[in-house]
């Protein structure tokens, strides 16, 4: 009849009720008998549809019975997917079955079940955890998946695929980062950067995201400089203004604030100039950097550091505390001052308590075994109480200080490098015996008794941290007790 008169049944349906030859549909009135049917097949199957259906009512009228009785939470629906997934999970989470939380969702069985195993879905394909695609309107199967994209923890330092399904279930039930962090054990700024790195259209995807991932650290990689011509020209022209790399990388920053493709660390600069597989950079701008190497200068770390000295050193931080707080006389502090060109020096030893001064004399030169001997001389001539502790730096004449210690029975400990600080009461010294011995002098033309001299008058003189008394008073006292 509808196609008759060329409208459609639900127009001939209006037009029906409209002359009263159609009665609509009563209004079902609720009652007590509603209530307790729809109570009772909710209690026995957990699925509002079956309660409606069963007690002959709309879905949201027995809702609405189930939601003034307590048993459904007042919380509407989930509309729309992102919604209905994240509710769907979150009542699976609650211990819900999958039949069931799909029902109160609102979705196909399996549409739930392909949400709990992480299928994603894209017109006629699904791609499964495991990179395997199925292709229902092909036929077709493969897999995407590449030998270092495997479910395998390369390092701590990066996330695992776990780590990732971990972020997307918190998403999923509105956890911070904050919390999702601490629950895989990683840095805030980890998830946050992960997040915002891997979101399509608002939603974060774990597997798209490990994929990505596995990508990026697949080596080796073409060189920033060898495809983009723009960049490397910038380079050239840095380096033919004798610019270092660092100074090139940096400045590109201020240059091209708003163009993020123009930049360039300064140790890809440094690989394109070293290796000339690694950066499309011409041969000729390796003159351009300023220690005119070719090949990358090898740098060793702390723990591989070659020994200083044959013999193992004592460090200053072995020291005693006695040492330290002045509190024994007996140990010294000792260094060289140079001479012209450093073709000459004198040894200088300062006792730390009385800042008493001796000076050591070195004819045959200042190596190691020339140092040895002036100072076993110099220090036997001192009483055994006198002969505590020698604190040096860790210049080569040195080198003996086992042999030295042997003879004297005498301690050496070395400051740390760079650290002349550490022997503050002889750098102190040094500096008042220049008014004696210029950094331009000869100091061979001065002889023991030239030494002996400038160190009496240096002890001679009275000091405000010997409450004005001078280091040869000091002496004469530990001397005579």
């Amino acid at each position: 009849m509808a196609e008759s008169v060329g409208v459609s049944t639900g127009g001939a349906y209006s037009m029906l009720r409209g002359a009263g030859r159609l009665a609509g549909k009563p209004k079902t009135v609720i009652t007590g008998v509603h209530r307790a049917r729809v109570i009772e097949v909710f209690d026995a199957g957990g699925s509002v549809n079956q309660a409606a259906s069963a007690s002959k009512l709309s879905f949201g009228a027995a809702r609405r019975i189930l939601v003034a009785d307590g048993r459904v939470p007042a919380q509407a629906r989930a509309r729309g997917k992102v919604e209905a997934r994240a509710r769907f999970l979150e009542l699976v989470g609650q211990g819900w079955s999958c039949a069931r939380a799909a029902r109160e969702v609102g979705v196909h069985e399996r549409t739930a079940r392909d949400w709990r195993a992480g299928v994603r879905r894209s017109n006629d394909t699904r791609t499964y955890p495991n990179g395997v695609v199925v292709d229902s309107r092909r036929g077709t199967r493969y897999t995407t998946v590449m030998k270092s994209q495997e479910p395998v923890r390369i390092s701590e330092r990066y996330l695992s695929q776990d780590d990732r399904l971990a972020i997307a279930d918190g998403l999923i039930v509105a956890q911070s980062i904050t919390e999702i962090a601490q629950r895989i054990g990683k840095h805030k700024s980890t998830v946050s950067r992960e997040v915002c790195a891997h979101r399509v259209d608002g939603v974060y995807l774990p597997h798209r995201a490990h994929q990505s991932a596995a990508e990026a650290r697949t080596r080796p990689k073409a060189s920033k400089l060898v495809h983009h011509t723009a960049l490397r020209e910038q380079v050239e022209h840095g380096l033919s203004r004798k610019l270092s790399p660092e100074q090139i990388s940096n400045r590109l920053r201020k240059d091209f604030a708003q163009d993020e493709s123009m930049r360039v660390s300064h140790e890809t600069i440094y690989q394109a100039l070293y290796f000339q597989s690694r950066g499309g950079l011409k041969r000729e701008v390796q003159h351009a950097l300023r220690t005119g190497r070719t090949r990358r200068k090898p740098q060793r770390q702390p723990g591989q550091r070659t020994p200083r000295f044959i013999d193992e050193m004592v460090m200053i931080s072995d020291r005693p505390a006695e040492v330290e707080d002045r509190a024994v006389p007996g140990n010294w502090e000792g260094d060289l001052i140079m001479g012209e060109c450093n073709r000459s020096a004198i040894a200088t030893l300062v006792e730390r308590t009385t800042r008493y001064t001796m000076l050591v004399y070195l004819p045959n030169g200042h190596d190691c075994e020339s140092v040895r001997d002036g100072l076993i001389a110099t220090i036997t001539s001192l009483p055994a109480h006198l002969r505590g502790s020698l604190t040096w730096d860790q210049g080569c004449e040195m080198a003996r200080h086992k042999q030295f210690s042997l003879a004297t029975d005498m301690a050496v400990y070395f400051c740390d490098p760079g650290s002349p600080w550490q022997r503050g009461t002889n750098e102190n010294t040094n500096g008042l015996l220049r008014q004696y011995f210029p950094k331009s002098a000869d100091l061979t033309v001065y002889g023991p008794e030239d030494l002996e001299h400038v160190a009496q008058e240096l002890n001679g003189r009275p000091r405000k941290t010997l409450d004005w008394d001078t280091p040869a008073e000091r002496l004469h006292v530990l001397l005579t007790t």
